[in-house]
């Protein structure tokens, strides 16, 4: 069975301890980790952006007491087709020293 929420499409794929699992195809939101302290929410867009047009405020997460970055960030493109290029193109490369994730951000 197929739905979608917010434009994601999800299917269910088993059913264990009665609950369904839910797996993700695609997204227009990534979450991106493994960024060096240093990582501002500039160089965050405008490396993303060379993949395509973002659509909301790329956010590094900050601690609130010390405004230290947390190490990671999300960003959300227009399309899925632009989010899953710049998913494949820049999951494991170097950004400001150091090698960064990027997966499928989860909503819920």
């Amino acid at each position: 069975m197929q739905c979608s929420k917010d434009g994601v499409r999800i299917c269910r794929t088993t059913f264990r301890s009665g609950r369904w699992l839910w797996a993700r195809h695609s997204s227009t939101k990534l979450f991106v980790g493994g960024l060096s302290y240093d990582t501002n929410e500039a160089v965050l867009k405008d490396t993303f952006g060379r993949h395509g047009e973002i659509i909301e405020a790329v956010k590094v997460i900050c601690d609130h007491v010390s405004g230290r970055s947390k190490g990671y960030g999300f960003v959300r493109f227009t399309s899925e087709t632009t989010a899953t290029i710049a998913l494949k193109e820049m999951d494991g490369q170097m950004l400001d020293g150091r090698n960064i994730r990027v997966h499928y951000a989860h909503w819920g």
